[in-house]
Order: C-alpha cells, then structure tokens, then sequence
C-alpha cells in the first residue's frame, strides 16, 4: 500500500491530531529549513484529508434535509 493510498484512509480525528502535532512542531521551531518544508507539505496533505471529510459530512447532512423536506 503506498502512502497517499494509507493517507486517504486516515479517519478525520486521526488526520486532525496529526495535523495538530505538525503545527506544534513547526510553531515550536527548531528545524531545518528543509524539515520545516516537509512538515508544511505534510500539513497541507492533512487538511486537505480533513477537508474532505468535512465537505463528505455536509453533503450527507444537506442530502437528508433535503430528503426529509420532500
């Protein structure tokens, strides 16, 4: 299994914790230049994870109000 496959896998807690463990490491300082860009790139792959999780719950929330309205 390749890596965008696990990630595409991760549940939207398990993508927020990650995400939140990135910031902190990067707010705490300390590294690299080129760590810190990995670390950045890491956390845009997340909240774009987190992203579509959301947008997935809205368009399950917006389908049953529409469901339960007809």
């Amino acid at each position: 299994m390749t890596d965008e496959n696990k990630d595409e896998r991760l549940s939207y807690e398990q993508a927020r914790a990650e995400l939140a463990s990135v910031v902190e490491r990067l707010e705490a300082g300390g590294t690299t230049l080129e760590e810190s860009l990995a670390l950045w790139e890491r956390g845009e792959k997340l909240a774009g994870i987190c992203q579509r999780w959301l947008d997935g719950a809205r368009a399950r929330i917006d389908a049953a109000r529409h469901e339960s309205a007809s």
